[in-house]
């Protein structure tokens, strides 16, 4: 029989105290327990970036991170971002470009490059680049990804 606890998650804001297996991922946590279906299961393994949330402000792949790893910790998920005003340049940048194509990794490209803009308001593109190591895109349309980035960096700059 599994080993059982209850973990309280603050997930958008709002505390959720569950009980889950010991080896629970947060990524599970999310998409069977909460219904917070936008960070995706992809490889599973911590190397693809589809699952990304934000961990105390800080991007992280919520496949790689028990449950019980992150109570008391705010994660933020896409659903959350999309509620603020501040993502909107980021969310707005992602469709004038046409980055989505099949949408699977978008919600972790757009996390990961809210997350750089918050840490770097005026970063270069390679910097930009670099903050984004380790999102793989299944249809190439990295091009377009980094023309959104771009773009999101300039809304940004010109909302401040």
């Amino acid at each position: 029989m599994p080993y059982r606890s209850w973990v309280s998650v603050t997930v958008n804001g709002q505390q959720h105290r569950l009980e889950v297996d010991h080896r629970t991922t947060l990524l599970e946590v999310l998409r069977d327990h909460l219904d917070l279906t936008g960070a995706k299961r992809a490889c599973d393994r911590g190397e693809c970036g589809a699952c990304t949330v934000l961990l105390d402000g800080q991007p992280v792949y919520a496949c790689h991170l028990l449950a019980m790893q992150v109570r008391e910790r705010p994660v933020v998920t896409i659903e959350g971002l999309a509620a603020q005003a501040d993502f909107r340049p980021v969310m707005e940048a992602f469709v004038a470009s046409d980055a989505g194509q099949c949408g699977f990794c978008t919600p972790g490209f757009a996390v990961a490059t809210y997350a750089a803009l918050q840490h770097y308001p005026t970063a270069s593109e390679a910097q930009l680049r670099w903050e984004l190591v380790g999102h793989l895109c299944r249809c190439n349309a990295y091009d377009k990804i980094m023309v959104a980035v771009q773009e999101a960096s300039r809304r940004r700059l010109g909302a401040s």
